[in-house]
């Protein structure tokens, strides 16, 4: 008996097809801290997915999402990789920027003609480029396929795809799904979904 008990678990632990459940500490793909700890402590992993989509959900805009991103763009421009933003519903208030500590000087904003049409293009495109460590974007919807690519490209080129949308997705392939709500002081984050562990952890910032 203890022969095929040490021949199972030899076989759940060697085979990558074989899901073992909630197990977050042999987490080993790529990740960026997010800059606050108690965010990172339920990630799996400890920060942001790197080389991945993360779809960062929230039933209105300007609750503190970009405050919530600023360690992030901090950290990439550092890098001295590029920060693009992607038909932003809004025009990036440099001087709050520059203020947070952001190295503007790596940002890029671009303009998509038609959202639907263009916005999946423009993301690949720059997901892809050698220079570009984060893009942030706010499609209305993309299409399964769409998605894929996106990710394809994110894993290809090691970069962070963060996209803002309003509520449920069509065929998302984001590593990591959270969702934003406000709470006093600041915001309240739930994990909807996480690669390499389950969702449901909730978390409290204060921004």
């Amino acid at each position: 008996m203890a022969g095929k008990t040490d021949a199972l678990a030899d076989l759940l632990e060697r085979d990558p097809r074989v899901w073992r459940g909630r197990r977050p500490e042999s987490w080993r793909a790529p990740v960026i801290p997010s800059g606050h700890a108690a965010l990172d402590a339920v990630l799996p992993g400890g920060g942001w997915p790197a080389g991945a989509l993360t779809e960062i959900v929230a039933p209105v805009q300007g609750i503190g999402e970009l405050r919530l991103l600023l360690p992030l763009m901090r950290r990439i421009a550092g890098d001295g990789r590029r920060l693009v933003w992607v038909a932003p519903p809004f025009e990036p208030y440099a001087p709050a920027l520059v203020q947070a500590g952001v190295e503007i000087g790596r940002m890029l904003v671009v303009a998509v003609a038609d959202r639907r049409r263009d916005l999946g293009w423009a993301m690949e495109l720059l997901l892809r480029h050698p220079e570009t460590g984060l893009v942030l974007a706010w499609p209305r919807t993309l299409p399964p396929a769409v998605w894929r690519r996106l990710q394809v490209a994110a894993a290809e080129s090691g970069a962070l795809g963060m996209l803002f949308s309003a509520g449920a997705a069509c065929g998302t392939t984001a590593a990591l799904r959270l969702n934003l709500g406000i709470c006093e002081g600041g915001l309240e984050l739930r994990i909807l979904k996480a690669r390499g562990g389950f969702g449901g952890a909730r978390v409290r910032l204060m921004l």
